[in-house]
């Protein structure tokens, strides 16, 4: 049984590497088009044309995907939502699900990918961990996406998640943002992702029921970092682990 899992794994990821090129080449004129729009707007438009690809890929995958607790965002105000993260999957699926217009912050060297890259940077604030400086112009940029009544999509523990940990502990960065900004911070936690696209198996993909589930939002106020970071993460673990 273990073997068939593993070929048929192989073939449905070729199936799933065929179908994101096709689609997201139909997609690319169209998304690019944002950039005749001002930025707020074309951002809008730029993430609608994404779940329209993403709701068209998922089904050809086997992988539809529920969200549930969109009702938290309210009209007018901006967020920083945060992500956990297990698989590659995490990446085209989070931003798009998100209400209104939102920018992640991403791999700058992602952008250097030809074609895919134009796509991937119109929908990022790129960053270059390694590097201070890009590091400190990154964390700008955020502040003026926020600013802006856009939101701000941030993966907390830096990488995919290769330990036996359901959740890694988080890195600073999102919650400096929160308490610099004092915008309230918007847990979400993506399951199935893990089981879909299993982080020691390459290429390998299988059909599975996706969720998102976006939590009440956690407020910076009269929090420090630390705080504000460890509260998220426990929330984040409670639903992880089924415990709410």
């Amino acid at each position: 049984m273990g073997i068939v899992k593993n070929i048929f794994g192989r073939i449905w990821a070729l199936w799933g590497l065929i179908t994101f090129l096709i689609t997201f080449l139909i997609i690319f004129i169209p998304s690019m088009c944002s950039h005749l729009m001002d930025e707020v707007k074309g951002q809008q438009y730029f993430i609608a044309v994404s779940k329209i690809w993403m709701n068209v890929w998922l089904f050809l995958v086997g992988c539809p995907v529920t969200v549930t607790g969109k009702e938290y965002f309210k009209k007018g105000e901006s967020y920083i939502v945060v992500f956990n993260h297990n698989a590659l999957l995490d990446v085209p699926l989070s931003a798009p699900y998100v209400p209104g217009a939102n920018k992640t912050i991403a791999k700058a060297s992602f952008a250097k990918i030809p074609l895919f890259g134009a796509f991937y940077s119109r929908g990022s604030i790129l960053v270059d961990r390694k590097n201070e400086k890009s590091r400190s112009k990154s964390f700008d940029a955020m502040k003026k996406v926020l600013a802006k009544g856009m939101h701000m999509c941030i993966y907390p523990e830096g990488a995919r998640n290769r330990t036996t940990e359901p959740i890694k502990p988080f890195y600073d960065g999102a919650f400096r943002l929160a308490t610099a900004t004092k915008k309230d911070i918007i847990p979400c936690v993506i399951t199935g992702t893990k089981k879909a696209m299993p982080i020691d198996k390459k290429f390998f993909l299988l059909p599975v029921k996706l969720k998102m589930q976006f939590l009440s939002p956690e407020t910076s106020a009269n929090k420090t970092v630390t705080e504000l970071k460890e509260k998220v993460h426990s929330e984040m673990l409670k639903v992880y682990a089924g415990k709410v």
